[in-house]
């Protein structure tokens, strides 16, 4: 991203130097494609008592034996990015057994110091060149990230918890503010059980404050399912090029969200319309509800369905088949966010080369850290070439 006194500057010496347009263009590329994550400091977080790292390539490889902590290196930027770890129940589960806070620090661009404190008492703080962050959602102002790791399999193989969580983090890189709907939505969703609960009801049966519930609840969950719906209409193009790319087949795919919503056509969009079947539903399952303390009805019973020609990947796809799918599932988002930002996101592939053949291999290095800045994970350096390795930063621990 060039900003305003980089380009004064870039044109002052343009002139000067008496330049031609050529090597303007070439000067204009390299701004463009300079390092976004320039220096990396952690402090108890995970195994890492102290770690600090300059980062002078494109690409960065993390190399060292099972269980050091490479992983914990490259989730420390993808939580500093996305506020969020698939690796973790808890954020206090990122703090150091034996300490009480842990500290990610990260420079961006050379001009903007982002610092994210967790406590294992209290909210974490995240604070912008030493001013906090009223609200946490703007650090994605300042950076963002698509993660792939080896688990990442169960995206596409396992329970709709994965897709709701991958389908969620897409959304919140689109849209910053989908993060605060999300946590609205789920203290809703806890207050409601809690309230079924609780000796007022029990006493005297009232309802009154459900229907409070009700109508909160029909607004925010009509945001989140529309969302969601644009973000996955938006990504399919893109997971079809990779798809195809990736498999040299025909294979037509499809991506699907399946909502509880009744009665509600592919296209509709009004929210007022979407709202009101939400409210509808809630009150029909009421009753059940009761009993049972659980609301089965939401976007956090949604899920999303990925078919290979009208086959679902999950239930019929072969292992090689949902290998091929997740990877163009990531590579689609990384270019999504690409085109939709107009800035690339930090790539980071956490020791994902053995889960993939070796064609697959090679497919995606020559993919990435070409406009990203790419940080990968590693035991050993045998799956990748003397060109790759000749212009990767090595980080050892």
């Amino acid at each position: 991203m060039l900003y305003p006194t980089e380009l004064h500057a870039l044109f002052f010496n343009f002139f000067r130097e008496n330049l031609n347009i050529l090597n303007l263009a070439n000067l204009i590329n390299e701004c463009i494609k300079k390092i976004f994550l320039n220096k990396l400091k952690i402090k108890n977080f995970r195994n890492h008592k102290s770690f600090e790292i300059d980062l002078k390539e494109q690409r960065a490889i993390v190399l060292g034996c099972n269980g050091i902590g490479k992983s914990n290196l490259l989730e420390s930027v993808e939580f500093l990015s996305q506020l969020k770890s698939t690796r973790a129940l808890s954020d206090k589960d990122l703090i150091e057994n034996d300490s009480e806070m842990a500290e990610v620090i990260g420079q961006i661009d050379f001009r903007d110091d982002l610092k994210l404190n967790l406590f294992r008492k209290g909210p974490k703080r995240i604070y912008v060149n030493e001013s906090i962050l009223k609200k946490q959602s703007e650090i994605k102002n300042y950076i963002r990230s698509v993660c792939f790791c080896s688990s990442d399999i169960n995206i596409v193989r396992s329970e709709p918890s994965y897709r709701r969580i991958w389908i969620d983090k897409v959304v919140s890189q689109l849209e910053p503010v989908y993060l605060d709907l999300i946590s609205r939505f789920n203290r809703l969703l806890k207050q409601r059980s809690h309230f079924w609960r609780s000796e007022s009801f029990l006493k005297t049966q009232s309802t009154d404050i459900v229907e409070s519930f009700d109508i909160q609840m029909s607004i925010i969950s009509t945001r989140i399912f529309r969302r969601r719906r644009r973000a996955l209409l938006k990504i399919k193009p893109y997971v079809e090029y990779w798809h195809n790319h990736l498999s040299k087949s025909r294979e037509q795919i499809d991506i699907n969200y399946l909502s509880g919503i009744q009665n509600i056509s592919p296209e509709e969009e009004e929210e007022e319309v979407i709202s009101k079947k939400i409210a509808e539903q809630l009150l029909n399952q009421r009753s059940i509800e009761a009993l049972t303390g659980k609301c089965n009805f939401g976007p956090h019973r949604d899920d999303v369905e990925f078919l290979i020609n009208n086959i679902s990947v999950r239930k019929y796809g072969s292992s090689g088949q949902q290998r091929t799918f997740i990877l163009a599932l990531k590579m689609a988002e990384l270019d999504l966010l690409t085109k939709t930002l107009n800035v690339p996101p930090i790539l980071i592939l956490d020791d994902v080369l053995a889960e993939l053949d070796l064609t697959r291999q090679n497919l995606l290095l020559n993919s990435v850290g070409k406009d990203s800045q790419c940080l990968i994970s590693a035991t050993h350096l045998d799956k990748f070439n003397q060109s790759f390795l000749g212009s990767s930063q090595m980080i050892h621990l």
